[in-house]
């Protein structure tokens, strides 16, 4: 069963990913150096994680759905939903898988 210092870790490790990338320490999150080159100046401004839901799936393992919004430099801004796979690693929680979904607006009926 995860602890709740294993939730702030996690919480913390998603929090950390997105200070990285707007602040542009890309050098400190290996995984996400070839999409941020690709992005070039479409990077975001901004990053936002919300509404963490961590289920531990195994020894230092463990599946975070959460929602995330972008805010792009002209002003637009987009939400996602991620789903990561978190685990321990020296002593560390990693990012070893992330999913990120598009949301799309709900269609009026």
């Amino acid at each position: 069963m995860l602890s709740s210092d294993d939730h702030v870790e996690i919480g913390q490790t998603l929090a950390l990913h997105g200070h990285f990338f707007d602040s542009g320490h890309l050098d400190r999150i290996e995984e996400i150096r070839k999409t941020a080159a690709e992005l070039g100046p479409r990077i975001p401004l901004a990053h936002h994680v919300t509404n963490l839901v961590i289920t531990e799936t195994g020894t230092d393992f463990a599946t975070v759905r959460s929602k995330g919004l972008t805010i792009m430099a002209n002003g637009a801004f987009a939400g996602v939903d991620h789903l990561d796979t978190v685990h321990r690693h020296d002593g560390c929680r990693r990012i070893s898988r992330r999913v990120v979904t598009p949301r799309q607006g709900r269609q009026e009926s």
